[in-house]
């Protein structure tokens, strides 16, 4: 509807240049917006505002001789002109039996677009430390993230959905030595457990798959794997530097091979445990991109030496340092520590350096909102590397608070006390989880109300969406069982029967839904896309309680059924976009 607007404003626009009121050579831009309050009209635009300086009169003089140049449209009732010179159009209902056809037409494809071109993005999403199983918090940005991508796909761009795996670093060699300790308890060893390692349940598994696969081969004396290893914090020490040492005494003892092997093992075995709880999310990822491939590929070493022959790299204190100061970040940032290792920003660096090597012309982010200080130093580090920093977009996620019984629940990762995505969907289902995730901008606290997301009630507002769509199923078959018989061609002949107030509104509702996809990608606001579909299922449920479908009326009928099918197709494309299913029964 927006476009015949457009068009009958550009031969407004036309009309008046061809009898020199505007410029011959003026090409504007015509902008159309729907009205946030109808009784102002469908739609409005602010040409008048726009052209009036080209014109040299007024606004609202301007916007007269623009409506007096319209040509006459049957889907235009009238039109107004408001405040310093918006013009506002009343459409007629007919404006809207439109949608219908198209939505029919156009079936999966409807609110579809090709405004992206094909042009290549990037999302990178979850990429969660490999040192335990999902939780909550992973979830939202899962769901997040997908969404994201699905909806980018939806207007025109070619999407590459990638899990950036940290393989290696610090945690990962916690998590080792973690694993290790639990096959030690296995051989008998007595110890205490370090207060910064992984305690999770998880853990003893991997170090039991050890203990089957090797035995005590792998078996040290406690007391000679804490030789030397400073004091842990209960003990009145410092347990970073108790897990460092730790780290260091199980390297030294089991050799690089074993090393390399045990910390294969919890990685691998974590990271299996993440594609499959992805995969059932029904979330799937067109790469899975190793960290430490780009140590062992030169890639890391490769992002430094443009830093340095850039001039950005300078060495204080043993380690090598990146002038991040230079670009607005607050403090200047190490790559290199004075022990020779890189850090966990070089391999950043060197991802977002590769990532730009392939060719994306966007490339997007999803990370916690706990690593809003971590974006200007990467956006810094790209336009040191003489790459267009404002090609990486960074969206952050808040976390995710359960509720369960009206109390918190309380998650720690490290005590491996946690609530698992797994377990999250076991419990309120796939959909509720994808939706819940979604409801709310991605950047505002969410509080999931795990007993809401559970219940069959207008209040759950994924079941009220799936049961809308369950009821239009439900009047198809009926209609099969009344021995009745649908035709679409003859209800779209006769959509001009849909004159109850609900039926507009139901229309109107329906037109919105390209504008609220668009909307929804261009801006990464999936959210947009979960309150249009519960306004379109509250729409469809008020008329299903004051309306009869399968009424005596065949042409009545049939047009009805165009509408509620149009309904039902909608809600499906929707749910879609936001990983989530429409049943037909409930």
């Amino acid at each position: 509807m927006k476009q015949q607007l457009v068009s009958l404003l550009s031969a407004a626009v036309q009309a008046l240049q061809a009898d020199a009121t505007l410029p011959a050579d003026l090409q504007p831009q015509i902008h159309i917006e729907r009205t946030r309050d109808r009784s102002h009209g469908d739609f409005a635009t602010n040409l008048a505002m726009t052209l009036c300086k080209a014109a040299r009169m007024k606004p609202r003089e301007l916007a007269e001789r623009i409506v007096a140049a319209l040509p006459a449209s049957e889907e235009v009732a009238k039109v107004e002109i408001a405040g310093p010179g918006f013009i506002n159009f009343f459409l007629s209902p007919s404006a809207w039996h439109g949608v219908i056809g198209s939505i029919l037409e156009q079936a999966a494809g409807y609110g579809r677009a090709r405004l992206g071109e094909d042009r290549p993005v990037q999302v990178e999403f979850v990429s969660a430390n490999p040192t335990g199983p999902l939780h909550v918090g992973h979830g939202r940005g899962a769901a997040y993230g997908a969404a994201v991508s699905d909806l980018l796909e939806a207007v025109g761009f070619r999407v590459h959905r990638e899990y950036y795996v940290n393989d290696a670093g610090r945690q990962m060699d916690i998590l080792a030595a973690s694993v290790y300790l639990r096959y030690l308890d296995l051989c008998g060893e007595a110890f205490e457990f370090p207060s910064n390692g992984y305690r999770g349940d998880y853990v003893w598994d991997i170090g039991a798959t050890i203990h089957r696969n090797h035995g005590e081969d792998w078996r040290f004396a406690a007391a000679e794997v804490f030789d030397g290893v400073p004091a842990d914090e209960p003990a009145g020490g410092d347990k970073e530097a108790h897990i460092d040492g730790l780290i260091g005494r199980i390297k030294s003892l089991l050799g690089p091979e074993r090393y390399r092997e045990l910390f294969d093992e919890g990685l691998n075995e974590i990271l299996a445990n993440i594609r499959q709880d992805l995969k059932e999310f029904g979330i799937e990822y067109q790469a899975w991109f190793s960290e430490r491939s780009l140590t062992e590929s030169g890639e890391v070493q490769k992002a430094i030496e443009r830093l340095r022959e850039a001039g950005y790299l300078y060495e204080k204190g043993g380690a090598l340092w990146f002038r991040s100061t230079d670009f607005g970040d607050e403090k200047d940032r190490v790559v290199v520590r004075d022990n020779g290792q890189t850090t966990y920003f070089a391999s950043d660096i060197a991802y977002h350096m590769n990532k730009l090597e392939r060719g994306y012309e966007r490339v997007i982010d999803v990370w916690g909102a706990d690593h809003h200080g971590y974006v200007p130093r990467v956006k810094a580090a790209l336009e040191a590397l003489g790459d267009d920093p404002s090609k990486l977009d960074v969206l952050l996620v808040q976390f995710a608070i359960l509720y369960r019984g009206g109390e918190k629940v309380q998650m720690s990762t490290r005590s491996g006390e946690f609530v698992t995505l797994r377990e999250l969907r076991h419990e309120v289902g796939n959909d509720a989880a994808r939706f819940f995730y979604v409801m709310r901008k991605c950047e505002q606290h969410l509080d999931f109300d795990l007993d809401l997301a559970k219940s069959q009630s207008a209040d759950n507002p994924v079941y009220y969406i799936q049961y809308a769509h369950a009821r239009v199923c439900s009047v198809q078959r009926q209609l099969q069982e009344k021995g009745l018989a649908w035709d679409a061609s003859d209800g779209l002949n006769h959509l001009r029967l849909l004159h109850e107030r609900h039926e507009q509104e139901l229309m109107i509702r329906l037109s919105r839904y390209p504008e609220v996809v668009e909307a929804a990608a261009l801006y990464h606001e999936p959210h947009q896309l979960a309150h249009y579909l519960r306004e379109l299922a509250n729409d469809f449920h008020t008329y299903y309680n004051a309306h009869q479908f399968l009424v005596g009326d065949e042409q009545l009928r049939n047009a009805r059924l165009c509408l509620i099918e149009a309904t039902r197709q909608v809600i499906a494309n929707g749910l879609g976009l936001l990983g989530v299913s429409a049943p037909e029964s409930m």
